[in-house]
């Protein structure tokens, strides 16, 4: 039987990738005037209004982080919190001005989507489309297993 070799630390290995890919995506982006995390922020909250909590779900975040990433965003005017059915709830949406940011910025995501595909190729860009979801699929019960162990 062949002993498995760890590649190294794959925690490490993936935040260095998303580091550079975020940096191509950033380079775009700042032509609009926009980070590539409130590009992706503008783009959850336009699928139409909805609580804080569910949209820190959909993107895999705490509330803590979503609370401070909106902040810029609601500072701009591009979204607005108001309150939801319970006191404690706050429902995201999308302002006109975010709309209106939101256009202008497809455009600068689309070149660097193009960048990236014609630098790695639409196979490899797949291929970790693929990965990443099937991960997301096998590592996303195993946390909420973990976290209601420690929240027992």
């Amino acid at each position: 039987m062949t002993a498995l070799i760890a590649p190294g630390c794959t925690c490490f290995a993936l935040r260095r990738l998303t580091r550079t890919l975020t940096r191509l995506y950033d380079l775009h982006m700042a032509v609009v005037g926009l980070k590539t995390t409130q590009y992706s922020l503008l783009k959850h909250v336009a699928i139409g209004p909805m609580p804080m909590a569910q949209l820190a779900m959909q993107l895999s975040m705490d509330r803590t982080t979503l609370t401070r990433n909106l902040k810029p965003l609601l500072d701009a005017g591009w979204i607005t919190l108001t309150p939801g059915s319970d006191a404690r709830q706050r429902i995201v949406t999308l302002t006109d001005d975010g709309k209106t940011k939101l256009t202008g910025a497809k455009q600068a995501w689309r070149a660097a989507q193009r960048e990236l595909e014609h630098t790695l190729g639409p196979e490899l860009v797949m291929t970790l489309h693929a990965d990443t979801a099937s991960a997301m699929q096998l590592l996303t019960p195993l946390l909420e297993e973990k976290s209601h162990v420690h929240n027992d």
